[in-house]
């Protein structure tokens, strides 16, 4: 990770509950392209590493036997059990309670590991031999992030953008200019480079593969306040006793923004990286990373 900061278990302490609701979704067809892509058809077993309340490896369980996902946040572990409950995919799904860093943690082998937007908060290089020590041959490592080199707008759509540059500047005013993450802070933010890692640990590839987005949302006032809560830099244990002022003042931001109270927006595409388990002496392209 990043040298002077450190990973701490306060990271996401407080977002589950607002993650799914939050969290803009992937692109639609994610789930065909990768079927496609991996000849996936109902065997095989996923690992989902730092998975979150199961948004990415819930969406992909139809296309394995078994489903595990594993997330060192006891909440998001939690909620992603109650959601599989939901869907009727508990029995072909476990939880697993651990730190990217403590695997293989007796899992067994897989077929695919995908990492959706979290690899970046990982001992990387650990990790990256880690995941491939527990792919099958011919298994595929997946890297998964929305797309940042695109530039969405909301032009032609019925509702105003979301207040991003005031919603960033109350943050601001809240925590300080410098970027909190748990009980440190990432001055330069959240590090790249993640192709030089996996080909160093000797992972073939990548392809590329972007599945398109822009298809329109709506978004009320309380979906952009979950969308706050969810992310690492503004996570609710973060502002302390000053919470409900925070959360007060936002929600007066986006009336002000907005007199009907909605919103509108654009899903980003998804940018996807398949890594294989192949000699070393990969060509690493491209560096996603996400919040």
């Amino acid at each position: 990770m990043v040298a002077g900061w450190e990973w701490d278990e306060t990271l996401f302490a407080g977002t589950a509950a607002h993650y799914r609701r939050g969290r803009l979704p992937y692109a639609p067809g994610l789930a065909d392209m990768l079927a496609e892509a991996l000849c996936l058809d109902g065997r095989g077993r996923l690992v989902d590493v730092g998975c979150g309340p199961g948004i990415l490896s819930l969406s992909l369980a139809h296309l394995f036997s078994e489903v595990v996902g594993v997330d060192p946040d006891g909440e998001m572990i939690a909620e992603a059990r109650r959601e599989a409950a939901g869907r009727g995919v508990a029995e072909k799904t476990r939880w697993v309670r651990a730190r990217a860093e403590e695997l293989p943690a007796g899992l067994g082998r897989f077929t695919v590991a995908t990492f959706g937007q979290s690899f970046h908060w990982m001992d990387r290089e650990l990790v990256a031999v880690t995941t491939r020590d527990m792919l099958r041959p011919g298994g595929a490592l997946v890297h998964i992030s929305d797309l940042k080199t695109e530039t969405l707008t909301v032009d032609g759509l019925p509702h105003p953008a979301v207040p991003g540059a005031a919603i960033e500047e109350l943050i601001r005013h809240y925590l300080g200019p410098v970027r909190r993450a748990g009980r440190g802070v990432l001055p330069q933010g959240t590090p790249g480079g993640e192709a030089v890692v996996l080909a160093r640990a000797g992972f073939s590839g990548p392809q590329r593969h972007v599945v398109p987005g822009g298809q329109p949302l709506e978004r009320t006032v309380g979906d952009v306040v979950a969308g706050v809560f969810s992310m690492s830099f503004s996570a609710p244990h973060l502002f302390g006793a000053r919470r409900d002022a925070f959360e007060a003042d936002l929600r007066r931001l986006l009336r002000e923004a907005s007199a009907s109270g909605r919103f509108s927006e654009r899903r980003p595409s998804t940018e996807v990286f398949v890594w294989g388990k192949g000699p070393r002496g990969g060509s690493p392209e491209g560096e996603p990373t996400r919040p």
